[in-house]
């Protein structure tokens, strides 16, 4: 088979590389792509924002299969357009897509699903929701409806940050993801994340993981990308896989089919671990960066076959099996980020880092005449396998420690939550 990747991050490093062990695979194209993506695909600087490029592309080259990684082009209907050119691909519709393009949108499924989640209000207007806070008091979540690269919620734990933060949205921050702000009530509890994968009708459970999103270790400074991950989650254990299931995951696909916009690909479910059981704090419709490093490290079935079998609708046909060890990545970011930071700034010591037990995917990079160059914020993932989450993130950072990138950052303390389960048990 011929496949198109779309995207250039970390995310997609790793389904690349994931999709090049299938024996299904005969060519890999890949737009834009990155320096790590370029030893597996062929690159291409086809516009992806241009759907009729993309569609002229594919029967030019003919694709069998598309496999969109990042969230913006299925928000924006690339699948619906390609679909309806007749061509083959992976990743939700623009209706369905709605389950992460809008807030709002989420909440209203959740609502007519009876899904757990936490309690909200909507606004399009400052006044409406700063008199909501002040209503509310803190602590309280304050986020942009639409996207916003991960950056668009702030965990206001007073009442004055929580009111710059609804100023920030309605002053234009995030542009127009910002337009409409949805505020919810803060839960206590640990997050985890929770993939699937779904064919309109039936979803197949994939693997948990847990995400970093501070900036700093202790989960301390502003929210990311992500700053590294991990998987399993031991905070989601087998009965709780279940309930996720069984109140949340499958209302949620029902509920779609039942109004017409099936959802076809990959749900990612951020949740909440509550004194109540889990709450569903919002839904991604794609794999999470960097979660889908660690996900694809540790997934042993062949990854083209189950994304065929979302696509033809015969999920129920096929079953994933994993790596019992855990997975550990950590991700090499460019000194500010995510404020502002340099590009162009070379890394050095790659071509020394090779273990069966590790592998180190590309997020921002270029190449440049054989040199490895800095293109973005976030820009390495290394990644590591260990008995345990110890092991894998001594494995990590030990790789860490061999990069010559001395303008690149890292946290120091991926993993902590498991491995303080391991050393306490």
């Amino acid at each position: 088979m011929k496949l198109l990747l779309i995207g250039s991050g970390g995310r997609e490093h790793a389904l690349a590389w994931a999709l090049a062990k299938s024996p299904k695979l005969t060519k890999l194209y890949a737009a834009p792509g990155n320096a790590g993506i370029a030893k597996l695909a062929e690159l291409s600087d086809l516009d992806v924002s241009d759907h009729e490029a993309v569609i002229e592309f594919c029967r030019r080259k003919e694709i069998d299969l598309v496999v969109v990684g990042p969230e913006a082009p299925l928000v924006a209907g690339l699948v619906d357009d390609l679909e309806d050119a007749g061509i083959k691909t992976f990743g939700p519709r623009k209706a369905p897509a709605q389950l992460e393009g809008s807030k709002a949108f989420t909440k209203g499924v959740c609502d007519e699903a009876g899904i757990p989640t936490a309690g909200y209000g909507r606004f399009d207007t400052a006044d409406a929701a700063l008199a909501y806070v002040r209503e509310k008091g803190a602590p309280i979540v304050v986020k942009a409806d639409g996207l916003a690269a991960g950056k668009g919620v702030v965990v206001a734990m007073t009442p004055d940050e929580a009111e710059a933060a609804v100023n920030a949205c309605f002053e234009g921050s995030f542009g127009a993801a910002g337009a409409e702000v949805v505020i919810e009530e803060f839960l206590e509890g640990e997050e985890a994340s929770f993939f699937v994968l779904s064919d309109g009708t039936n979803a197949l459970p994939l693997a948990t993981a847990q995400d970093h999103k501070r900036a700093y270790d202790g989960d301390e400074g502003p929210n990311t990308g992500g700053m590294g991950a991990y998987s399993p989650a031991p905070v989601l254990t087998a009965p709780l896989v279940d309930d996720v299931m069984k109140r949340i995951i499958e209302p949620t696909i029902s509920t779609l089919a039942k109004r017409g916009t099936p959802f076809k690909g990959v749900l990612y479910a951020g949740l909440m671990m509550t004194a109540d059981g889990p709450k569903l704090i919002e839904y991604n419709t794609r794999f999470g960066d960097p979660e889908c490093q660690v996900l694809m490290m540790r997934l042993k079935s062949d990854f083209l076959e189950l994304i065929l079998a979302s696509v033809e609708g015969r999920l129920d046909k096929v079953s994933a099996d994993w790596r019992e060890d855990p997975a550990l990545t950590v991700v090499m970011a460019a000194k500010g980020y995510p404020g502002s930071y340099e590009k162009g700034t070379e890394i050095k010591g790659l071509d020394q880092l090779s273990a069966d037990d590790l592998e180190v995917f590309h997020a921002g990079t270029k190449e440049d005449g054989g040199r490895i160059l800095a293109n973005g914020g976030r820009v390495l993932n290394v990644t590591a396998f260990g008995r345990t989450v110890g092991e894998a993130q001594k494995k990590a950072y030990d790789a860490v420690s061999r990069i010559d990138w001395p303008e690149g950052f890292c946290r120091t303390d991926i993993g902590w939550r498991a491995i303080a389960r391991e050393t306490q048990g």
